[in-house]
């Protein structure tokens, strides 16, 4: 009965409790949160109660994408559980997949704090982490582990891979091809992301020349193998058509299993945060409704561009079934989530899956 009443509490009572949690620094609550969760998952009716709770199965839900089954289309974007920390947390909540990372060769502390901050009236964050993580070799460590510990588990696992900062450029893809090969064993599928505002340099690696020597590196590895991992590439959106079009003209010639669209934003225009708080914030990727109708955009012109021929992975001001349904209709073919769930709660993945449950009676 208690384990009940708490878990009704977590449900109907989250936006008080988020209000809460919003007075204190955002960095520290995320990992208060799931610390917490992670605690209370230990106890085996506990973690059962927030199963029933929070999962909703339905074979109607299920995808196959890039020769991946996914029980669900609702995956939590990369920057979240950079270090494969929570991944039992997060398939309890309900997600089909989780991208871990972004995972770099070496660890880093990635830029200095506060690199996180809330924009509640535009239900919006902006953030400048800097690939803050445990280094690939740690990350291995842990994900083999949480597969031995888990080997039914049905939860899809991508690995989100970068460079270090201290990488010129010219370099980068090494850092990629160290990172795809130690991860090659534990993880699903890969997403090469260039397109993080917060790494210096990086976004230049998105230009057509740049970015073929790394891709077609790495998928030349990739093809190396018995069975190759699906390849994704994450873009900015703030590209311009003619960087689109480069993109999916590199997609078909490297054979890109997908695209991943769209990481965070340098853009601040239409914010009902008042303009002195965003200077003082200063630089960073703002992610969250204001990316909603940009990113959408995205996807509809890659689909289109592509004749719907390459899975897309939207991403960018998701928060209900509804803004679920848009990016599909858009062309997507799975969809991840990241601030829609900072303010929506721990029910997100549920009331998405009741919404298309819904739509698909």
């Amino acid at each position: 009965m208690l384990y009940a009443i708490y878990i009704l509490y977590l449900r109907v009572m989250y936006p008080f409790l988020r209000n809460v949690l919003f007075c204190f620094p955002p960095e520290e609550v995320h990992y208060f949160a799931m610390n917490s969760l992670k605690l209370l998952s230990t106890i085996p009716a506990l973690k059962n109660s927030l199963t029933q709770s929070f999962q909703l199965n339905h074979s109607s839900l299920e995808k196959n994408i890039f020769g991946l089954n996914f029980k669900n289309p609702i995956g939590l974007g990369a920057g979240f559980d950079k270090n494969a920390v929570y991944l039992n947390e997060l398939e309890t909540l309900g997600f089909g997949f989780v991208e871990i990372g972004t995972v770099t060769p070496l660890a880093q502390q990635g830029n200095d704090k506060p690199r996180l901050f809330r924009l509640p009236k535009d239900k919006a964050l902006i953030n400048r982490m800097g690939f803050n993580n445990d280094g690939v070799n740690e990350i291995k460590k842990r994900l083999y582990q949480w597969k031995n510990n888990n080997s039914s588990s049905a939860l899809i696992i991508g690995g989100n891979i970068g460079k270090n900062k201290i990488t010129p450029n010219e370099n980068a893809w090494k850092d990629y091809e160290i990172c795809f090969n130690e991860l090659f064993d534990c993880v699903d599928y890969f997403v090469v992301n260039v397109s993080s505002p917060n790494t210096p340099g990086l976004r230049e690696l998105q230009e057509k020349d740049a970015l073929k020597k790394i891709i077609a590196h790495v998928q030349n590895i990739n093809h190396g193998n018995t069975v190759p991992k699906p390849l994704l590439l994450k873009i900015a959106p703030d590209l311009t058509q003619e960087q689109l079009d480069d993109i999916v003209a590199l997609s078909f010639e490297i054979k890109l299993d997908g695209l991943v669209a769209t990481n965070t934003t340098i853009a601040r225009q239409g914010l009902q945060t008042n303009a002195s708080v965003i200077e003082t914030i200063g630089a960073g990727g703002l992610s969250g409704l204001p990316l909603q109708k940009r990113s959408t955009e995205v996807v509809d012109y890659l689909a289109k561009q592509t004749q719907h021929k390459i899975p897309i992975i939207a991403s960018g001001g998701i928060f209900t079934g509804n803004d679920v349904k848009e990016k599909l209709n858009a062309g997507a073919s799975l969809v991840q989530v990241w601030t829609g769930f900072i303010y929506q709660g721990p029910s997100i993945v549920k009331n998405i899956c009741k919404t298309l449950l819904t739509a698909n009676e």
